[in-house]
């Protein structure tokens, strides 16, 4: 595989310069759709089952981005897509800022809620293919090697997992850091079905990105009072078990 990259005459400077573009536009592109996938995963009550489901809905993603990239060419040509992608994306943000916690519940989290893990994993699934269809649309505009485009793919899937990942216990920790990412979502799916009535009136990455990045400094900018209640409680239970150690 690798011989035949090298061997391609497509193969050169340009390529090695606009592989490390579309790696970064997929990291900074994932941003918002790792923190909509992981406050999807949070819906499960068990940290393992958001585990799994992110691990096994992101292989259903994966599987889903790939088959867009492939039919990319076909897709753009029909509005209807970035229109259902929209409308999806809106639906979740509409569905998590109506929505209440539970009466009893301790956790802030008020977004869809599961009963089992394949509930969950259709939903993660679904969330990226909406999201792909902005992220893959950019990569088209940078690169029309497919093979390229594929490798960012790949390299975004990753970098969503870890992300994700990182995202299920920093919502826990920041106050406004799920509030946050439902808004850039939202932004998100504003941004397709303006493309959809208009596409001269899409605003440009540049603006897009800048917006993300005021909106995620805002949902870290205070932490969660519980996480300071709950540490001193932690330290203490952690210091008690020592100390039971030791007299055994």
């Amino acid at each position: 595989m690798l011989d035949q990259l090298l061997d391609s005459p497509h193969f050169g400077l340009e390529t090695l310069l606009v592989l490390p573009v579309l790696i970064a536009l997929e990291a900074v592109l994932s941003a918002d759709n790792a923190i909509a996938l992981a406050a999807l995963a949070q819906g499960l009550q068990d940290s393992a089952l958001q585990r799994r489901a992110l691990n096994i809905g992101l292989v259903l993603a994966y599987i889903l981005r790939i088959t867009l990239i492939l039919t990319a060419t076909w897709v753009v040509k029909f509005w209807q897509f970035e229109l259902a992608g929209a409308l999806y994306l809106l639906w979740l943000v509409l569905q998590y800022f109506t929505s209440k916690p539970d009466k009893g519940d301790e956790s802030s989290h008020h977004g869809p809620r599961f009963s089992s893990l394949w509930q969950a994993i259709p939903m993660i699934g679904v969330t990226d293919l909406a999201f792909s269809l902005d992220s893959v649309t950019t990569a088209i505009a940078v690169s029309q090697d497919t093979w390229l485009i594929l490798i960012g793919a790949t390299i975004g899937i990753i970098t969503l997992r870890f992300m994700a990942g990182l995202f299920i216990r920093w919502l826990k920790e920041f106050e406004y850091l799920e509030d946050a990412g439902y808004i850039t979502v939202a932004l998100v799916g504003l941004r397709l079905l303006v493309r959809v009535i208009n596409d001269a009136l899409v605003p440009p990455e540049w603006a897009m990105i800048g917006a993300i990045a005021l909106i995620f400094w805002w949902g870290f900018s205070k932490r969660s009072d519980q996480l300071e209640v709950a540490l001193p409680t932690v330290t203490t239970e952690v210091k008690e078990a020592e100390k039971e150690a030791a007299e055994l």
